[in-house]
């Protein structure tokens, strides 16, 4: 592993997982491109090591969110034993997938993500609490697309989860508490999936570990005592739609 990787990488984690903290994300949406783009291998070690972080920015968060009691762990509970359950199958596939449909399904999923969290910027929040029914039926579902999409493109899944909450009607920080919930029980899950098949670089995990640690539990903070949700939602889009746009342009012209 070349020494610049080694310095640069945690450097850029740490600024990563502050700013996706602020919505209880993993920030798997960047470290995989990010480590792609320093050119890591992409099967054997961005999606693995992008799972790992994803588990580890999230659980930081979490600890944050839930002292300010932001955390709906009842709600969330559905979707965090599915995502569990969901994560080893999508990470056993991603070996068995092209690289570049990988690659293509990580810049439609990055733009769908920026588009609604964008689009949702500007509505004024009325969070309501779901009957437990419909929490029960719709945490079974989200947690189980999370789950295996998350794995397979090693992104832990909260991309989909946050602005579903969201529109749900959980206001920007409750959603980004409970989104940390769910993504680390899926991102661990999945994590251990790939780890089991041998698919890790242990001196830049424990490099990017402590990076994200520091980086998220600062982001969280921000979020639950300073940011303004609607400033968050528009950083949170603005960044996946550029992230979208440059993997496109490398699939396109290489």
């Amino acid at each position: 592993m070349a020494l610049d990787t080694l310095i640069l990488a945690p450097a850029l984690v740490s600024v990563v997982a502050m700013v996706f903290a602020m919505l209880g994300l993993g920030g798997g949406m960047l470290y995989v491109p990010l480590f792609k783009w320093l050119e890591l291998p992409l099967k054997t070690v961005a999606i693995p090591l992008g799972l790992l972080l994803n588990g580890v920015t999230s659980a930081s968060a979490l600890v944050r969110y839930a002292r300010e009691g932001l955390v709906d762990f009842r709600g969330g509970l559905p979707a965090a034993l599915a995502a569990m359950a969901m994560a080893p199958l999508g990470a056993h596939l991603t070996q068995s997938v092209p690289k570049d449909i990988l690659i293509g399904l990580f810049a439609a999923l990055t733009a769908l993500a920026g588009f609604f969290s964008l689009r949702g910027a500007g509505r004024e929040e009325t969070p309501a609490p779901m009957s437990p029914r419909r929490r029960m039926a719709i945490g079974l579902a989200l947690g189980g697309g999370e789950g295996f999409v998350g794995a397979l493109l090693g992104v832990g899944g909260g991309f989909i989860v946050a602005p579903v909450l969201m529109l749900l009607g959980f206001g920007a920080k409750q959603a980004a508490g409970t989104t940390a919930f769910i993504v680390t029980f899926a991102s661990v899950s999945g994590f251990a999936a790939h780890a089991a098949e041998g698919h890790i670089e242990p001196l830049l995990a424990v490099l990017t570990v402590i990076a994200a640690l520091a980086g998220s539990q600062l982001g969280a903070w921000f979020m639950a005592k300073r940011a303004k949700p609607a400033w968050v939602k528009r950083l949170y889009a603005v960044l996946l739609l550029g992230v979208a746009a440059k993997l496109i342009a490398d699939i396109l012209w290489g």
